[in-house]
């Protein structure tokens, strides 16, 4: 289920080249805050995949929702306890 959001999320990110020492830039804005940078296009595309991760796990960790991605969702299971 996580997998599947996460591709499903990459499908949908933009990138670009920035000046910048990392110069691919990737974002996905249906996502707000998920961004990441990378000396090449597979470098910046494998650090945004882990950032949705990081992403979903915090969320569901402070109990906040996980836009839907077309058919693809994530909803925090009945009875689940995220400990520190």
């Amino acid at each position: 289920m996580i997998n599947e959001y996460i591709q499903a999320a990459l499908s949908r990110a933009n990138y670009e080249i920035i000046r910048e020492e990392e110069p691919y830039y990737g974002e996905i804005s249906d996502l707000k805050g998920v961004w990441a940078t990378g000396r090449s296009f597979e470098d910046c595309r494998n650090r945004l995949s882990e950032v949705i991760e990081g992403w979903i796990m915090i969320r569901l960790r402070k109990g906040l929702p996980i836009p839907p991605l077309g058919r693809y969702r994530i909803k925090e299971p009945k009875g689940l306890t995220i400990n520190d």
